[in-house]
């Protein structure tokens, strides 16, 4: 008779980390009530019989659509048979309306989708997708905390959605629902069930304060797919990103406007974020910034107001703060323009938030044109990253960003005098090798 090992282990939910007695706090993570008890199965079972393959004889995965546009977009083209996506996003930004309009979409093409929620009641679930425009005995509902309920119900259906992650839990363990050990267990069986039965799979995860996906880190890890749906509650756009995806590029960027019958996908964002005001006032500068594959104009306002402080104040909105702290220490040592004695406050127009390197020069004319006390010419736009020696560097895709420029109606757009982009139609480019050289052409 096969042996058993009656040695209780504990394992870390977040790092792994083993440890023979339990205690409150991991010793090697220093994580609080992650440790569980791990069962030992018996041992000396038979080996099974193990098939090898051939990557000639793995065949291609197989997408289906969405049923829309951008999420397909990011997705890389629509869902993956077996792929469990995790999506992730503040609370009240759309996840939940996002997911039901895309099981309404698909159950209406004729798949049996089932949507279980552990948040809501299903009274409340019906409400938001007649909202939505959803037809009567077409998408299955259930409502329950029970992850085994959940994939009772599943074992008959082509997709499943689970909102949320961090509501659902295993009875035959311990733990309440979001805690590390109960986020692990409901992922893993959802997981299963997507792999072995070749079903797409969605999970909706809560965030916490501090922006990151709440339960253990492994969570990210153990899905194929984690995306995050962000925007600014004062806008109604907001955008989908992908940080991990196992079947296509990451880097693509949805965009979505918030409207009274659902998201609406935008599919020309070129004047999204850009007013066309014909205000002219210094500390305005436009600049053509990157998202995933698309290029954006952004509108940068800066303003800088004297401060009789010691510690003058600085805020940006759409931009990390860290950022704007060196530019304006880049600005102040090669450009010479000094901002020490001003609170300086620094917006991206429309609730855009951008990580572009290629925003660096908008940014600092924006500052410049503030301290200076002089409007920039309205028909100019500026693409570069700027270094701590205060060159101009070229940045990626500058041809798409012209192009963009010129038919957003941009007569000239300043450059890197690096950039090795080809001259192409009617827009002139001018061509800077310093931001010092930049402050001086704009401002003669």
């Amino acid at each position: 008779m096969a042996k058993v090992s009656k040695i209780k282990r504990y394992r870390c939910a977040d790092c792994g980390a083993i440890s023979l007695t339990w205690t409150g706090r991991c010793q090697t993570c220093g994580a609080w009530g992650t440790l569980y008890e791990e069962r030992e199965g018996a041992s000396g079972s038979p080996k099974s019989q193990v098939k090898k393959l051939l990557l000639s004889e793995v065949g291609e995965v197989k997408r289906f659509s969405s049923k829309i546009t951008e999420l397909d977009r990011v997705l890389g083209g629509g869902w993956v048979e077996g792929a469990v996506v995790l999506l992730s996003g503040e609370p009240g930004v759309g996840k939940s309306t996002l997911l039901l309009q895309s099981a309404i979409a698909m159950a209406e093409e004729g798949k049996k989708v089932l949507y279980v929620s552990g948040e809501e009641s299903a009274s409340q679930v019906a409400s938001r997708a007649k909202r939505l425009g959803a037809k009567d005995g077409l998408l299955f509902l259930l409502c329950t905390d029970d992850i085994d309920e959940a994939l009772s119900a599943a074992e008959d259906v082509e997709f499943l959605f689970v909102d949320s992650v961090q509501t659902m839990r295993d009875k035959n363990e311990s733990g309440w629902p979001g805690s590390p050990l109960q986020v692990r267990l409901t992922a893993q069986r959802c997981i299963e069930i997507a792999k072995s039965r070749a079903i797409p799979c969605v999970l909706v995860g809560h965030i916490t304060k501090s922006g990151q996906i709440a339960g253990p880190k492994l969570l990210e890890h153990m899905v194929d797919v984690v995306m995050f749906f962000e925007g600014d509650r004062s806008s109604r756009y907001r955008m989908l990103s992908a940080e991990k995806n196992r079947f296509a590029n990451a880097d693509e960027v949805g965009i979505f406007e918030m409207t009274e019958r659902g998201l609406v996908p935008v599919f020309d964002p070129g004047r999204m974020f850009w007013n066309e005001t014909s205000l002219k006032e210094a500390g305005v500068a436009m600049g053509v910034v990157l998202e995933g594959s698309r290029p954006l104009v952004a509108e940068f306002q800066a303003l800088a107001s004297s401060t009789p402080f010691m510690y003058p104040r600085r805020t940006s909105r759409g931009i990390d703060l860290n950022k704007l702290h060196l530019l304006l220490a880049v600005l102040e040592k090669r450009a010479g323009l000094i901002s020490k004695n001003c609170d300086v406050y620094v917006n991206v127009v429309g609730g855009l938030t951008t990580k572009d390197p290629g925003a660096d020069l908008a940014i600092c004319m924006s500052i410049a044109s503030t301290l200076l006390d002089r409007p920039l010419p309205k028909e100019c736009c500026f693409v570069g990253e700027v270094g701590l020696a205060g060159e101009v560097r070229p940045v990626a895709r500058t041809a798409l960003r012209i192009k963009e420029a010129e038919r957003m109606g941009f007569e000239k757009i300043a450059v890197s005098r690096y950039e090795k982009c080809e001259r192409s139609g009617k827009i002139r480019q001018i061509e800077f090798e310093s931001l010092k050289e930049a402050v001086r052409m704009m401002f003669p």
